[in-house]
């Protein structure tokens, strides 16, 4: 991966990240319902990745990408049913696991495209 490249996977794996830790944070309380705005927000990081490689990815490929990527979401589904409803509590937790698989699933996207494994 050139430094050109992975200056631009740090922008849009951050950003996303940040934004996915927004919906999480903020919708903390209602258990699932974040999911219907991090796999978006995710689906358009992998689409932007393939860019930044050259690769034109479909949301249909993008979507399994993600899918053999997140293998953690049980884990983060586990910990927001036992801790997301808590207020406050909750909103931090699932805040920083919605960045956290969403940091993990980029930086191992970026390296797949990086390698030519995904196109």
């Amino acid at each position: 991966m050139t430094y050109d490249q992975k200056e631009k996977c740090n922008v849009i794996i951050h950003s996303a990240s940040v934004a996915a830790a927004g919906a999480g944070a903020g919708l903390a309380q209602i258990p699932g319902s974040d999911n219907a705005v991090i796999t978006p927000i995710q689906l358009t990081m992998v689409i932007a990745l393939g860019k930044v490689f050259d690769v034109s990815i479909s949301k249909s490929a993008a979507t399994a990408a993600i899918a053999s990527a997140s293998a953690s979401v049980v884990g983060r589904t586990v910990s927001q049913f036992l801790l997301g409803w808590i207020p406050v509590v909750g909103n931090a937790i699932n805040a920083t696991t919605a960045a956290g698989i969403t940091e993990s699933i980029g930086w191992l996207i970026a390296d797949q495209f990086d390698k030519g494994l995904l196109d």
